[in-house]
């Protein structure tokens, strides 16, 4: 029951920001850029806290890393480079949200 939560939580919360962010690019108001940050900031750290959680109780931490590695960082360079980021990193979002949006429509189906 508790993963239907997170599942819904990525299809319509981080599919629907990361839709946005993609499609807006540089047209986006200057908080969002600060919201960006902030986000990117609280999934490195608390990523970084379950993927160790994970590591030590011998589980594959493999998400978590996907999340440290991949999305927390991409949002944070968008977040501070804010109208300087190239295009290349809006549509890497645009790709992340597509993919957030399929795999957890998919899990949450089978």
């Amino acid at each position: 029951m508790n993963n239907i939560f997170v599942h819904l939580f990525h299809i319509i919360f981080v599919g629907g920001l990361f839709l946005y962010i993609g499609m807006k690019q540089k047209n986006m108001p200057a908080y969002m850029y600060n919201v960006i940050l902030t986000i990117g900031i609280i999934i490195l750290f608390y990523h970084g806290y379950k993927g160790y959680s994970k590591f030590v109780n011998g589980k594959n931490p493999w998400v978590n890393l996907f999340h440290i590695f991949i999305v927390a960082p991409l949002l944070i360079r968008i977040g501070y480079k804010k109208d300087n980021t190239h295009r290349q990193y809006f549509e890497y979002v645009l790709m992340l949200a597509f993919a957030a949006v399929g795999y957890h429509a998919y899990y949450m189906i089978v």
